[in-house]
């Protein structure tokens, strides 16, 4: 099976633009274009096997919300937990939004499973029925890449259904971060119940490929047992240990990129590209032409996410006051383009 793209790619938009790597501004991924300062590592963090008892966990139940009885598995980001949970049923059927990220139906596929694309208008109705012919439902809340969130009373309900036939629900809250009125780390630790979060969206830390599993504690035994010891590194643990305690960077951070969000809705309204959703960290409109709108974007060394199904862009946040003003630029231009053509 064909692997799904993803955003960053820069080398290949380099290569294909004839512009260098060092000319882009890249508003392809979504990731917190200021991210959580990194301190220099004493030696020892890189010499040293990482150790599973350094309070790390506890850290990551603190930051999640979730309680003491809750499992917590450390993984290598999302995508470690994305690419194992599958290996942990028989074949089955699973449901996955659409759109959506799609390395979750990606890898259940791949592991023999039935997927079963479901959209958002489908699930939020007084029916819920559908769940009935389902066995495994991943959810991602908010949604990457259109922003869309579910409350979390229907999601437990969801769960509750699911658990009751021997089903999972499994919540991809890599964008949650800033927004803990939409988390399930309150409820992690029951059975049936799987949270995924990510340090690689809001802290902006992901080159470092960590996260965290929040479940019961059959499954996470069952997980640790599938990817092994030592599947996050141990500098990879020291950040995570420091980020997950900084709490006063993470509330100025949150209150920042609100500011940022709305302010990105703003521009893009701004030269005629209304309707956007997005969560805090990326706006997410449909449009008709968008992958002319990418190119012409592209031609003048930005790069944005372009999706096809539905045709959508998605815009991540500039980092700097130039590049909000090479981004205005920069959409003057293509609104004269694409209007001229």
């Amino acid at each position: 099976m064909t692997a799904p793209e993803h955003g960053g790619r820069l080398n290949a938009a380099a290569k294909r633009w004839g512009i260098p790597r060092d000319q882009w501004l890249d508003l392809s991924t979504g990731i917190n274009p200021n991210g959580w300062p990194v301190p220099d590592m004493p030696p020892e963090v890189w010499q040293r096997l990482p150790e599973p008892d350094d309070d790390l966990e506890a850290l990551v139940r603190q930051w999640a919300g979730a309680p003491a009885d809750a499992a917590c598995v450390p993984v290598a980001g999302s995508q470690e937990a994305i690419m194992a949970l599958p290996r942990l049923r028989v074949s089955c059927r699973v449901g996955v939004p659409s759109p959506g990220y799609r390395e979750h139906g990606h890898s259940w596929s791949c592991a023999g499973h039935r997927v079963v694309s479901l959209d958002g208008a489908q699930v939020t109705g007084e029916d819920e029925s559908w769940l009935d012919n389902l066995d495994v439902l991943v959810w991602i809340n908010p949604n990457n890449p259109t922003g869309e969130t579910i409350e979390p009373d229907r999601l437990l309900r969801w769960h509750q259904r699911l658990q009751h036939r021997g089903g999972w629900l499994i919540v991809d809250e890599a964008f949650v971060d800033g927004r803990p009125e939409l988390s399930l780390g309150f409820a992690t630790g029951r059975e049936g119940l799987v949270v995924l979060r990510s340090l690689g969206k809001f802290f902006g830390l992901a080159g470092v490929r960590a996260g965290a599993v929040l479940t019961g504690p059959a499954l996470a035994e069952r997980l640790r047992n599938s990817i092994g010891p030592w599947t996050v590194s141990g500098p990879a643990r020291y950040v995570m240990g420091l980020a997950l305690a900084d709490d006063h960077w993470q509330a100025a951070t949150a209150e920042r990129l609100l500011a940022d969000s709305q302010r990105l809705e703003r521009l893009l309204a701004a030269h005629g590209l209304n309707g956007s959703g997005g969560s805090l960290l990326f706006r997410y409109f449909q449009h008709p032409r968008s992958a002319e709108l990418a190119d012409a974007l592209a031609r003048q060394g930005i790069l944005v996410r372009q999706f096809d199904q539905p045709p959508a862009l998605r815009f991540g946040l500039p980092g700097s006051e130039t590049e909000w003003e090479r981004l205005s630029q920069a959409l003057i231009a293509c609104r004269m383009s694409l209007t001229n053509r």
